[in-house]
């Protein structure tokens, strides 16, 4: 063989791992977009905590309980997971809100370790009813349910528009507050029964 049609072989094999490389990186794009990127809905998800119930082991006076519903196989989690960990550290640190979860029922998985002090909950009485997740309870000392909904409107999540930090702060004040039906636009799965 001569020079040229080794180095013609050389050119060829290139241009084959090449392709090869970018077909790989195509199809795990592709794979990546369908499963993880999704267009930002402008339809309104309406909370309503008509149903909800604290078990009776949690009920009547005590702590400000605080119950986040999510659903394992749901991308929108990712976006308040690191909300919810900031809330947990900034107000479990007074010793006066104690936080919990209930997982979408029939779904697999673990929340995060950063997400470790927070107690699971099997179910709570009315979770049933619940039509979209990620979704916030928020309970008063007296054992009121003050709050039931989203943890913010938009595409993320986070303190800075979040509903969450302002309702809890006043609970912790002892202000009353009253927000269990709520709408919202935002990152939200559809929960039990409405799959």
């Amino acid at each position: 063989m001569n020079a040229h049609s080794l180095a013609r072989r050389r050119t060829v094999l290139l241009a084959l791992i090449a392709t090869a490389c970018a077909a790989a990186l195509w199809l795990g794009y592709r794979w990546f977009e369908g499963r993880y990127v999704r267009a930002f809905s402008d339809r309104a998800a309406l909370f309503a905590g008509d149903t909800l119930r604290l078990p009776p082991a949690l009920a009547g006076p005590g702590r400000i309980r605080v119950v986040h519903f999510w659903d394992p196989a749901c991308p929108c989690n990712v976006g308040n997971q690191e909300h919810l960990s900031d809330l947990v550290e900034r107000f479990s640190v007074t010793g006066d809100v104690d936080f919990y979860a209930v997982q979408k029922p029939g779904s697999h998985g673990r929340l995060p370790v950063t997400l470790s002090a927070i107690k699971p909950l099997d179910s709570l009485p009315g979770d049933l009813q619940i039509t979209s997740s990620p979704a916030v309870a928020i309970w008063d000392r007296q054992g009121n349910l003050a709050y039931f909904g989203p943890y913010s409107e938009g595409l993320v999540c986070n303190s800075q528009n979040s509903f969450i930090e302002p309702i809890l702060q006043a609970l912790e004040a002892d202000r009353s507050v009253d927000a269990t039906h709520t709408m919202a636009v935002g990152c939200y799965c559809p929960w039990a029964g409405s799959d």
